[in-house]
């Protein structure tokens, strides 16, 4: 009787790093561009935003007084950007579903396995995230300009779009809707669940100011610059609570501190955390 020796097992243990940034970087926007929800998502943020435009274009009437030369690139800029108030929730549900969405089909599991340190590939998609946002972001409020000049050439006001007071606020408004993409996805990931992440981000940027502004006490009306909704959208001139007390720049290092936080949080809890 003669025996068989078994045949040798080898077993394949990874011991490279993933794949590379660049890879990830491709990675993402593969399943960035591939989702629906991310075409439906960028679509509506154009169309309520030429809406926007359009409907408060017409709607402003000057009575048959002229509008001083100095202020019809500011006229046209809050009319071009006036549209971003929505916007921010439509990249909000966008920014939590890019990452919320692989948790709920298993994907995620794939990603952690194409980067074993987790955090390039959290840094990848919000890299990828961010410059789709403020592509079509820009796209979006050059786009709104464009509508509102038609309209409010008619009645004598007009702009060149290199005016520094017309084209910084259309840059502000599509920055801040990339870091809201951005903010969101962190949530998102801290969370790993898309009504929650969506409840939670659209809580923070609707909810929150109207309930601190609604509380008749001190500390809640002083709160009220440092929300990453009141300060993103004083950026670039949408002042919802008066007139900002902050300039934009510093307003900007405002939205950057939520996005800093929310990153931040996401990142600790990826790397605690199982898939």
């Amino acid at each position: 009787m003669t025996t068989t020796a078994p045949a040798s097992v080898h077993v394949f243990v990874p011991t490279g790093s993933g794949l590379s940034f660049p890879g990830l970087l491709r990675s993402e926007w593969i399943k960035l561009r591939s989702v629906r929800s991310t075409i439906w998502s960028y679509a509506t943020v154009v169309l309520i935003s030429f809406g926007m435009a359009l409907l408060m274009s017409v709607s402003i009437d000057f009575g048959g007084s002229p509008v001083p030369a100095d202020a019809q690139a500011t006229l046209l800029a809050q009319a071009a950007t006036f549209g971003v108030f929505f916007g921010q929730l439509v990249v909000a549900v966008l920014g939590v579903l890019a990452i919320s969405g692989e948790y709920s089909t298993g994907m995620i599991r794939s990603s952690l396995t194409a980067a074993p340190r987790r955090l390039p590939m959290l840094a990848a998609k919000a890299v990828v995230l961010f410059v789709c946002t403020f592509v079509v972001g820009l796209v979006t409020t050059v786009g709104s300009y464009l509508v509102a000049a038609s309209v409010l050439g008619g009645k004598g006001v007009s702009a060149s779009l290199t005016d520094p007071d017309l084209l910084l606020p259309l840059l502000g408004g599509a920055l801040y809707l990339a870091l809201v993409a951005v903010f969101a996805l962190g949530v998102g990931a801290m969370l790993r669940s898309s009504a929650g992440g969506i409840a939670a981000a659209l809580g923070i940027l609707l909810l929150l100011p109207i309930m601190l502004a609604m509380i008749p006490a001190e500390w809640a009306a002083e709160s009220l610059p440092y929300l990453i909704s009141t300060a993103g959208l004083a950026m670039f001139g949408l002042e919802q609570f008066g007139p900002s007390e902050f300039e934009a720049w510093q307003n900007l290092l405002i939205v950057l501190g939520w996005v800093a936080v929310s990153l931040a949080g996401a990142a600790v809890l990826l790397r605690r955390r199982d898939a």
